[in-house]
């Protein structure tokens, strides 16, 4: 029997709570941020999994039904795509999180992505459900917080493991800490995560109606600001921001920096390689307070990055770098040991 599954991005609506109807529409009315609804076609991959609401992974078949949103990707190591090249109603897991296009360019070291065929929008009284009808919204007037900033070289750059860090030893140092991630594409494991490592409240931009953030700048900018001004107005002590995939990338990474503004007391570059740390540097003009992720992984690593750029890398997969990560975030945030 098949069932309906709720993806990750239709937490933020009541989708899953109060009913709703469907139908197909032409694609000249689809619009990125559009729920709809899926059916799950074969052949079965091992990827056969969707990110419900509660961030837990649950296995589909042949014949599901899983309401997710339109949008777009361009991820480095995994896959790219877009509602926009759909034909026929043919329809891929552009993510896990119920995050629909058609795949134009995949990975060939990942089993082959999750075949849909489109069965619907999701309508109320005749209008189409959209992420943005349920973003969040904010009447506090600025947005004013203490940022630790994580950007990376790529996607899989470390940003996720290095912002649990934070989230963690500033947690235990009594303080009250916001995670967010303000780019990327949709999947709410990664905050999830920095709940997990201490963080009270958690926020990405699905939160502000967009599946991913690949979107014109100008509406990226009118969605994040509402968010960043909700988390100021609850006054967290720090916030711990993950901007996903990296700023030369087109998920609108350098306007997010940008709406951070001078809010940003730390910024953390996390990279591939040491290689990485100088492109990022030269080509996007980005000064790290410090460098992180596979590109420390050795003592020759963190040797070259310091000599390639002058910018201290620490390794915080070894346990024992624990303490001088402490050490290094507290100082730049003027916090006692």
């Amino acid at each position: 029997m098949s069932r309906r599954v709720f993806g990750s991005v239709t937490r933020i609506s009541d989708l899953a709570e109060r009913p709703f109807g469907l139908r197909a529409l032409s694609m000249e009315d689809w619009a990125t941020g559009d729920y709809v609804e899926a059916e799950v076609m074969p052949p079965e991959s091992p990827l056969y999994r969707v990110e419900d609401c509660a961030g837990a992974m649950r296995p589909i078949k042949r014949g599901d039904r899983v309401v997710g949103a339109l949008g777009h990707r361009a991820a480095t190591l995994e896959g790219v795509g877009s509602w926009a090249a759909a034909r026929d109603g043919k329809l891929n897991a552009l993510t896990s999180a119920g995050f629909f296009g058609r795949i134009t360019s995949f990975s060939p070291l990942l089993p082959s992505p999750v075949r849909l065929r489109y069965a619907g929008h999701a309508l109320r009284d005749g209008e189409k459900c959209v992420m943005r009808d349920f973003a969040v919204s904010s009447d506090f007037e600025r947005f004013d917080v203490p940022t630790v900033l994580l950007i990376g070289t790529s996607m899989s750059a470390g940003k996720t493991l290095t912002g649990r860090l934070a989230c963690e030893l500033l947690s235990e140092a009594g303080l009250n800490v916001t995670g967010a991630k303000v780019t990327g594409a949709g999947r709410y494991r990664d905050i999830l995560a920095f709940r997990r490592s201490g963080a009270r409240q958690i926020y990405d931009f699905v939160d502000a109606g967009m599946p991913s953030t690949i979107v014109p700048e100008d509406e990226y900018r009118e969605a994040v600001r509402p968010l960043l001004r909700h988390i100021a107005g609850e006054s967290p002590d720090y916030l711990v921001c993950e901007a996903g995939a990296s700023p030369l990338e087109p998920y609108n990474g350098e306007a997010a920096i940008d709406e951070l503004g001078d809010n940003v007391v730390c910024r953390i570059l996390c990279a591939t390689d040491p290689y990485a740390v100088v492109g990022v540097m030269q080509a996007f003009g980005f000064e790290p307070d410090l460098v992180t992720g596979p590109a420390t992984n050795t003592s020759a690593a963190v040797d070259l990055v310091h000599e390639l750029t002058g910018v201290r890398g620490i390794n915080i997969i070894d346990p024992d770098a624990r303490d001088a990560f402490r050490v290094f975030l507290f100082d730049k945030l003027g916090l006692k040991h």
